[in-house]
């Protein structure tokens, strides 16, 4: 019996890590992300972080700043919480392949590493996160889908050790008439 449940765990497990996303699943799909190009200028990012048992535990608004030297993009990036926290982010991202980016920030341990195919950006680092007044070392991997219209959704795993602490959810939006106050603002984190 135990040799039985040992077995079909271990094809579990198998089966699980063999349907795991690869970023070569997404090669043809369109429309096609060049990440200097969709982050060069302003964006405006909506997110929230769940826990791991489902719980919304935060809620942000970003405003992003980008620009592109035809080798570098810098990623300014300004985090207002509902809280009423805010925080600061600078990303320099390099371009290093045809398909695949280095990048560093202050905050980030190493360097992050990502790599783009059609629609789709897989980025993963490891970073201090600020968590109830002290740093806390965590793993993020995200992915990042381009959608029609200027819009992308990004889903990050954040974890610890290999479990799973909860998950970062955003969506980004390049700002135009349709969706701007006539003041140009946008609305914040609720």
């Amino acid at each position: 019996m135990i040799a039985r449940l040992t077995y079909a765990l271990t094809v579990l497990l198998f089966l699980g890590a063999c349907q795991s996303m690869q970023i070569e699943d997404f090669k043809d799909s369109t429309p096609e992300l060049v990440l200097e190009e969709y982050f060069e200028g302003k964006t405006k990012a909506w997110g929230i972080f769940e826990d791991r048992f489902g719980n919304l535990r935060r809620e942000f608004v970003v405003d992003l700043t980008g620009t592109w030297d035809g080798t570098t993009l810098t990623l300014d990036e300004r985090f207002d919480y509902a809280d009423g926290e805010q925080d600061q982010r600078t990303w320099r991202i390099e371009k290093v392949g045809t398909d695949r980016y280095v990048g560093r920030a202050d905050d980030v341990i190493g360097t992050a590493e990502g790599r783009v195919a059609g629609k789709a950006f897989t980025w993963t680092y490891v970073m201090d996160l600020n968590i109830q007044g002290r740093a806390v070392r965590v793993r993020f991997d995200d992915w990042m889908f381009l959608q029609p219209d200027g819009v992308m959704m990004n889903r990050a795993r954040v974890t610890k050790f290999g479990i799973e602490l909860g998950t970062v959810t955003l969506f980004f939006q390049k700002p135009t008439a349709r969706n701007a106050g006539a003041d140009g603002s946008t609305r914040k984190a609720a």
